[in-house]
């Protein structure tokens, strides 16, 4: 693994990325907005489905091409579909103990929203842990991969993209912090060998790839 001591900010992304996907909360948060598309629009269950993966894949949210098609209220549709069960997030003291020795600032850049953020983090144990969560709202509602949210993080967190890592479980949001000149970690089960030049690191253990990078360096060449 290379070098990592060059690190003064660590950039997390909040979903499937600080806990599991296997806790399965974006089942939910789909489950809430197809439910909200169909109440709103009075469309089949089928439709509203199909609206929901239309706009993720076209414009990085659902909820921007409801701003931009349909003049969607941000607010309305976030705590609707925010109102979801945290039960399976559970307590990581070994999450916590990794984060608490890394050296440098900890944010979280998410394109949901601070208090989703929060009720996260308060069930991992871990929300003393961060300085600052960079939110959607933060983002003027425009989503990672946009580039424009990143250029406004940078400059509002003071982030130095050459002494900064982002560790995110989606390929294509670390496309511009790669291109900024930061450090990239995907956080997937996907072959190593086959990730993309923007991806420097790939792990589907988190709080393992994060203890590895803690453990001293290896001294060569010295007689026992």
């Amino acid at each position: 693994m290379s070098d990592f001591s060059h690190i003064d900010t660590w950039v997390f992304d909040l979903d499937n990325t600080l806990y599991p996907a296997s806790c399965r909360l974006f089942d939910q948060m789909h489950v809430r907005m197809s439910d909200f598309i169909v109440n709103e629009f009075q469309v089949s269950a089928a439709e509203a489905s199909r609206l929901r993966s239309t706009y993720f894949r076209k414009y990085g949210t659902t909820l921007r091409g409801l701003m931009l098609e349909h003049g969607m209220s941000p607010t309305r549709f976030l705590d609707y579909v925010h109102a979801i069960d945290y039960g399976a997030v559970a307590e990581s003291i070994v999450l916590r103990d990794a984060l608490s020795q890394l050296q440098g600032r900890k944010l979280i850049f998410t394109n949901g929203t601070t208090d989703h953020a929060k009720r996260v983090l308060d069930k991992l144990g871990c929300a003393d842990q961060f300085e600052a969560i960079y939110d959607i709202v933060d983002s003027d509602y425009i989503p990672k991969p946009d580039r424009t949210p990143y250029e406004k993080f940078l400059t509002l967190h003071d982030v130095t993209p050459e002494t900064a890592v982002f560790f995110e479980d989606l390929s294509h949001n670390l496309i511009v912090p790669r291109d900024m000149g930061m450090t990239t970690v995907l956080i997937s089960d996907r072959d190593e060998t086959a990730m993309p030049a923007h991806v420097d690191h790939v792990t589907d253990d988190l709080s393992g790839f994060l203890n590895q990078l803690l453990q001293p360096p290896t001294r060569t060449g010295i007689p026992p």
